[in-house]
């Protein structure tokens, strides 16, 4: 049997494939696992997604990575041949539930804040076995079991359900090629949020903080707290205060602008930027920064290689695997066509050298611009 198994002349199992193995665990020298729902803060204390993303910087940030990457539609290729295959209905649709764009978006927004995405099966083919539908699931209703050591994922449970490791019901995961923002941002981000808190105080203050000293008898403690209402509810009401002669109201407080709240804000800005590698003035986080027509034109392609690159090859090389796509094709986000897309006159330009050269047949070129062999619109 051993060697008719060698030459396949036989089969080992039934002709069903199962999913990857449990990833390893990668991260734990960050001491936040990737599993995690938090990251950590100051003293070690955490901070979850829905804070995180009270910070503008943070949810701008977030909005450019997730829904660009959102908006590149999926294509099939063949590896061998380069031909655009037909795309099987999850790849239009991973969830039925929901459109292609939501279930990606969700799915970058785990990488990279949680650093690991899942997508639960559905449905399989019934031929080959491989998954038919997907529904992506929150982080925090995910909990992996680990062996001793804590390297390896035994199982999943998700809502303290075991699930299986192959078939309906299993998860496929998704690991990032970086540290989760909300591991190794965590100080930052609550930074931001404790200097946000602190403008807002000084905002809903009609004046200086401060105290108000008393010179003559002590007062009891019911008669001061009413003083101290009577006093917040003038300041709020009118500008003008009276105060008697025993007492003497003294600021102990820096007014917003030699709090300096504008430019720490800027600083943190900034800062949240390079956390989340996305460029300053895309966060109009970068006042100085100009942009002309020919410099947006390769922003696209600097914010794709240094942004968006480790989020769109983290989900590509996942659905290539032979447990979800046959191993001859790929799956590839179709970039080159939609958000790298030259500008109309620039590929006219450049189909026009190879038609020149005898590269490419007319038809052909009228392919690449979408195009009929007629010529009409396609």
């Amino acid at each position: 049997m051993g060697i008719l198994s060698a030459l396949r002349l036989v089969k080992n199992e039934p002709d069903t494939l199962k999913n990857q193995y449990a990833p390893a665990i990668m991260n734990s020298v960050y001491g936040v696992s990737s599993f995690s729902e938090y990251g950590v803060g100051y003293d070690g204390a955490a901070i979850d997604l829905m804070s995180a993303l009270q910070v503008p910087t943070v949810s701008k940030c977030s909005q450019l990575i997730c829904g660009t990457i959102a908006g590149i539609p999926l294509e099939l290729i063949n590896k061998k041949t380069g031909a655009r295959l037909g795309l099987p209905l999850w790849c239009e649709q991973p969830d039925i539930r929901q459109p292609r764009s939501v279930t990606i978006s969700y799915t970058v927004q785990s990488l990279l804040f949680f650093q690991v995405a899942y997508w639960e099966v559905l449905s399989t083919y019934s031929d080959d076995g491989r998954p038919a539908r997907f529904a992506w699931v929150q982080n925090n209703r995910v909990t992996p079991k680990l062996n001793m050591r804590g390297t390896e994922v035994e199982y999943y449970t998700v809502d303290n359900e075991v699930r299986p490791m192959s078939g309906i019901g299993s998860l496929i995961t998704f690991q990032s090629l970086q540290p989760s923002v909300l591991a190794t941002g965590g100080r930052t981000i609550r930074a931001a949020l404790d200097l946000e808190k602190a403008a807002a105080i000084a905002a809903q203050t009609p004046i200086a903080s401060g105290f108000i000293k008393n010179s003559g008898a002590d007062l009891p403690e019911a008669q001061v707290q009413g003083i101290l209402a009577a006093w917040k509810a003038a300041r709020n009401s009118r500008g003008t205060a009276f105060l008697t002669s025993t007492l003497d109201y003294q600021t102990a407080s820096f007014s917003p602008k030699d709090m300096m709240y504008g430019e720490a804000k800027s600083d943190l800005s900034t800062e949240i930027c390079r956390l989340m590698n996305v460029p300053a003035y895309m966060a109009s986080s970068d006042a100085n920064k100009s942009q002309t027509y020919q410099n947006i034109l390769e922003a696209r392609k600097d914010f794709y290689a240094y942004s968006l690159a480790p989020y769109v090859c983290a989900i590509e090389d996942r659905l290539s695997m032979n447990d979800i796509t046959n191993s001859a094709n790929v799956v590839r986000f179709a970039s080159d066509t939609t958000f790298l897309r030259a500008d109309a006159s620039s590929r006219l330009a450049a189909i026009e050298k190879m038609l020149a050269l005898n590269l490419i047949t007319l038809d052909q070129a009228k392919a690449m611009e979408q195009l009929t062999p007629e010529g009409a619109a396609s």
